[in-house]
């Protein structure tokens, strides 16, 4: 009987286990999901602010190709400015650990 009981114990941390990978495995796909997301909205709001800046300068007839050219250029902007804070970052936690 204490065999039976301790198999059933066991077959039941096994599920708990299986059901834990299961959700890890989500948790994973669910933060990938999210990092697309937050990329989608930069590049959506990078694209808004160009046209906002266009339409508020009200130059007439802007040409979409140069409209098009203004959003990767912010958009290159935007990854810089992050990289250089990153890299702002890696620096001070390297001179705080030597």
């Amino acid at each position: 009987q204490n065999e039976k009981e301790l198999q059933n114990v066991v077959k039941q941390q096994e599920e708990k286990m299986l059901q834990l990978i299961d959700k890890s495995g989500e948790v994973t796909r669910l933060k990938g999901e999210i990092s697309q997301l937050k990329r989608s909205l930069q590049r959506a709001e990078t694209e808004a602010k160009v046209l906002w800046e266009e339409m508020r300068g009200q130059q007439p007839k802007v040409d979409s190709a140069y409209v098009q050219e203004r959003v990767l250029l912010r958009q290159e902007v935007d990854k810089l400015r992050l990289l250089l804070l990153e890299k702002e970052d890696e620096n001070l936690l390297l001179s705080v650990k030597y």
